[in-house]
């Protein structure tokens, strides 16, 4: 098998899975419980939120344990705008956002919120010069990505957080998800508010994640009905998976010592691959961009079939981001960056991992050649 949708959701290591199941199996009481199975359980649940913020580089007090990155984004925009509503109803985002923001923000554009989705140059960045300009006095919250999910293309965030710090009465949410173990970001440094990541994105498991919220900084709940998480997420703790998402996060960044380097240059080669190809059009960034994303066009095939074809012969990409890739419609990322609906609509996603080969590589795209004639075949049909 070899497996390049990473992006969509990576493989947990067995060491995380271990982690899992003795934490599961020894901690098993409510660590809101007063009794000692329960404050053994908070020990825990201590123990992983302190590893998460010393990884982070962050206070301990920052660390929120959620439920995945979309509950994360959820509480942070929702949350920001519940809690400061007479601060502002204009918030600011961009057009290529993942649909846990893009969507909760059409959602609030609903309600009365006024929304500006800043437009992204033909790699998919935004202008610097263009979020200054769209900050008004009614604007309470930005809201971008740090890597896209589809693309790879790497915002400024840091120089974005520079710009905010000037607008104190502005909150600065990111997220983090693609880029957390593989791009480099430091939450401190770029004056970030709230942050997310997600467990499964490096190897943890599916149904965990952080959001980090800057001390001082409050939230309205989504949840209602306990005080846990510091009173922004009631509901009975998940220990097992917090233990397991710290694991999965320092074995991350350990091996990013070493892997970053290696995943630059399969990200290199497969760039070199998809130029060379009469039948490839490269849509992410050749210089610059996330190591372990890459986005092709095929034009003239439906990429669902092509997406088929490959895992018929054991080899896993995507389409577009998994939570939209059952949608025939074309990438509404690569139609803001400029691409024509034909590119659009014929996208396909390479997403690495540290476990990640060259000898992976060559396979894709001689199995990916073989194929074509026949997928050809199927679309004039």
């Amino acid at each position: 098998m070899i497996y390049l949708d990473n992006s969509a959701t990576t493989r947990p290591h067995k060491e995380v899975m271990e982690t899992y199941m003795t934490v599961s199996e020894r901690f098993f009481g409510n660590a809101s419980s007063l009794h000692r199975l329960g404050m053994e359980s908070e020990k825990v649940l201590n123990r992983a939120r302190s590893l998460m913020a010393e990884l982070l580089e962050v206070e301990v007090s920052s660390i929120l344990f959620t439920s995945g990155g979309t509950e994360s984004n959820n509480l942070a925009i929702k949350g920001s705008l519940m809690s400061s509503f007479q601060k502002g109803h204009h918030v600011i985002t961009t057009a290529c956002e993942h649909a846990s923001i893009y969507q909760t923000y059409k959602s609030l554009e609903a309600q009365g919120y006024q929304v500006t989705y800043l437009p992204v140059d033909e790699h998919g960045l935004v202008s610097i010069t263009d979020l200054e300009q769209a900050i008004t006095k009614e604007t309470s919250l930005v809201s971008i990505s740090h890597v896209n999910n589809e693309t790879g293309s790497i915002q400024p965030i840091e120089k974005m957080g520079e710009l905010l710090h000037d607008y104190p009465k502005i909150r600065f949410h990111v997220d983090h998800v693609q880029g957390a173990g593989k791009v480099p970001l430091s939450i401190k440094k770029s004056h970030i508010d709230l942050l997310t990541i997600s467990a499964h994105k490096f190897h943890g498991l599916k149904g965990t994640a952080v959001l980090y919220v800057r001390p001082g900084l409050h939230l309205s709940p989504l949840f209602h009905g306990g005080e846990q998480e510091s009173g922004f997420r009631g509901g009975t703790e998940n220990v097992a998976w917090a233990a397991a998402m710290a694991k999965a996060y320092k074995m991350e960044l350990a091996k990013s010592r070493s892997g970053v380097d290696e995943l630059k240059k399969l990200r290199q080669q497969l760039i070199e691959r998809i130029v060379k190809s009469e039948k490839l059009v490269l849509n992410s960034n050749s210089k610059y961009g996330a190591p372990h994303i890459i986005n092709l066009s095929i034009p003239g095939y439906k990429p669902e079939v092509v997406v088929q074809k490959l895992a018929e012969k054991e080899i896993y990409v995507s389409t577009q981001s998994a939570c939209s890739s059952k949608s025939n419609e074309p990438s509404r990322v690569l139609l803001a960056m400029g691409k024509n609906e034909e590119l659009a609509g014929s996208a396909i996603r390479i997403s690495l991992s540290y476990e990640s080969s060259e000898k992976e590589i060559e396979t894709f795209f001689s199995t990916l050649n073989d194929l074509l004639p026949s997928i050809r075949k199927v679309v004039k049909s």
